[in-house]
């Protein structure tokens, strides 16, 4: 008969293999358990949702924007931490607060209503402005109301001159457009209060919360050594005042003697780069700049510019202008270290015999800064002759110190004031607009160099070109040197035009603008020039939501005359 006998055991249930056999079966065990432990956390993972922290109450992100502990951006009681912050808390990135509609639907509701628990208060009491609840309702309402800007940080709300208003400012940059950096605006909230029930009945005009803005700082602007304000380094536009806010471009204040005779100075003298254009100006200047930083000495700078006649009323060269009419001094005097020559020479004047300053001149332009890193006088002085071009500032900065000396351009900015009349236009335009910028003037008439831009810059070919870029009936700033705007009256019939003369209220004799610039012009007061209104209008163009230049759109003229277009875009 076949098969095993009783007697026989398997060769597993022998004694020498039990033990083997157990590792085997715990070994079975523990990896059966670890697979199961493993699906089972996948599944978790996959399928838990963590809350969003834009989904939280209004109480628990009021708590965290009001809370006093570090922020990502410097210590300012003035202003609440943003949505940036409290995402990071999350390990969870976001640009900006509220960029959409979606941080307006915060809510279940979108009622803009808030209920207090507490029904004691009088109602003919001045409203608490710094209730959490009344600050989340008047950000949410902000944000639907503003919908074409992306809000970056509000600033804590302050009453208003009557008991149900509030002021409440907050830092903003459009949606679209090519521009960079932030505006300021505040604004003036109406609140109806219904026993317990607060809701925003009416938000005012660009600027008009004026309680809300930022009070100038009271200091005498004394800057030992003139040594760079620390940590006022750009990161975004966060570090800096945005356009909107209060300027103190005051001139730097020589804090004491000694600060005085420690520091070294740069100073450029004589010339033609006067009278100049605007480009050429700052070409030269900022050359003189560079040169003082890489030599780590003080710039002695003349806070005044010849305004070219091409850009003055009077078809003239026009002296004395300002500064900081057209450029930000408050940015360039916190990032770099310079000097009015006025005050300059008044104190070398003072102290340069009993201290002993002693003074090194340069006459030629060909002198290496290289050269010039080992001189110790106080003073090194570029003197410029009279035979243009080689009296050009910036014939200093040219061969190989062209690779040793860069010129800080990130330390020049428009003027403040100028930036603030973008902000309010385009506050008004409610930024949702589109722009086209028409180049006509000299360049329209010289049929020479550009045959064909007269013609396609004309009412009928712009309206034929347009009609496929923009859609019909909407706001259109045209930013154009055209003298006469009727000039494109028949535009009207597609589009709401909108023309930078449109809002000249904004620097007339009644304007913050007015009133500002008079006062840096010793109570004169001072022409909105072309340069102002080309500033303005450029920065205005590349706010719209779509763009149409005159050169890549409007015309196949090439931008600098016939036969200089780029090649290599073609």
């Amino acid at each position: 008969m076949l098969g095993r006998p009783v007697s026989y055991r398997t060769r597993s249930s022998r004694p020498e293999n039990l033990g083997k056999n157990s590792l085997h079966m715990i070994a079975n065990i523990c990896l059966t358990i670890f697979v199961i432990g493993a699906l089972v956390v996948t599944i978790i993972a996959a399928t838990y949702e963590p809350d969003d922290p834009l989904f939280q109450s209004p109480t628990k992100i009021t708590t965290f924007l009001t809370s006093i502990s570090n922020s990502t951006f410097q210590s300012n009681n003035t202003v609440i931490r943003t949505g940036e912050d409290l995402m990071a808390a999350k390990q969870t990135a976001l640009a900006t607060f509220g960029s959409g509609t979606d941080a307006a639907e915060t809510k279940e509701t979108n009622s803009y209503e808030t209920s207090s628990s507490e029904c004691e208060v009088d109602p003919t009491e001045p409203l608490d402005c710094k209730d959490p609840e009344l600050f989340q309702l008047m950000m949410q309402k902000a944000i639907d109301r503003f919908k074409d800007i992306h809000f970056n940080r509000f600033g804590k709300p302050t009453p208003g001159p009557e008991g149900n208003t509030c002021d409440m400012a907050w830092r903003f940059r459009p949606k679209q457009g090519k521009a960079t950096g932030f505006n300021k605006d505040y604004r003036r909230f109406v609140i109806n209060r219904d026993n317990c029930t607060l809701s925003v009945v009416r938000i005012g005009e660009y600027h008009s919360g004026v309680n809300a803005r930022k009070k100038k700082k009271k200091n005498k602007n004394k800057i030992p050594g003139y040594e760079p304000a620390s940590g006022l380094h750009d990161q975004g536009g966060f570090s800096l005042p945005a356009a909107g806010e209060m300027v103190n471009d005051s001139l730097p204040v020589v804090e004491s003697e000694r600060a005085f005779i420690h520091r070294k100075y740069l100073i450029y003298v004589g010339g033609a780069d006067r009278c100049k254009s605007m480009k050429h100006y700052l070409w030269s200047f900022l050359c003189a700049l560079g040169e003082a930083q890489y030599l780590k000495r003080t710039l002695v700078m003349d806070m005044t510019l010849c305004l070219s006649s091409v850009y003055a009323s009077s078809n003239q060269d026009e002296e004395g202008k300002d500064f900081r009419f057209y450029f930000d001094f408050e940015h360039l005097k916190q990032a770099a270290s310079v000097l009015d020559q006025n005050q300059f020479w008044q104190l070398w004047d003072k102290w340069q015999r009993k201290d002993k300053l002693s003074l090194y001149v340069v006459e030629d332009f060909r002198v290496s800064p290289k050269k010039l890193t080992e001189v110790k006088h106080s003073l090194i002085m570029r003197k410029f002759g009279f035979v243009e071009p080689d009296n050009y500032w910036y014939r200093v900065c040219e061969g190989e110190t062209g690779s040793v000396v860069q010129r800080p351009w990130d330390l020049i900015r428009k003027s403040r004031r100028l930036m603030d009349l973008v902000a309010a236009i385009g506050s008004k335009l409610n930024w949702d607009y589109d722009s086209v910028h028409i180049v006509r003037g000299e360049k329209a008439r010289n049929r020479d160099l550009w045959p064909n831009l007269a013609q396609d810059t004309s009412p009928d070919a712009l309206l034929s070109t347009l009609q496929n870029k923009i859609k019909d009936g909407r706001d259109v700033y045209i930013a154009t040197n055209e003298p006469e705007t009727s000039f494109f009256e028949p535009l009207k019939h597609k589009y709401t035009t909108h023309f930078l003369n449109d809002y000249k209220e904004l620097w007339d004799q009644s304007s913050e603008w007015y009133s500002d610039t008079a006062k840096l012009n010793n109570g004169a007061p001072v022409e909105f020039d072309d340069y102002m209104r080309a500033s303005v209008d450029a920065e205005l163009f590349l706010r719209g939501k779509k763009q149409i230049e005159t050169f890549n759109d409007l015309t196949n003229d090439c931008k600098d005359g016939v036969n200089t277009c780029n090649t290599a875009a073609i």
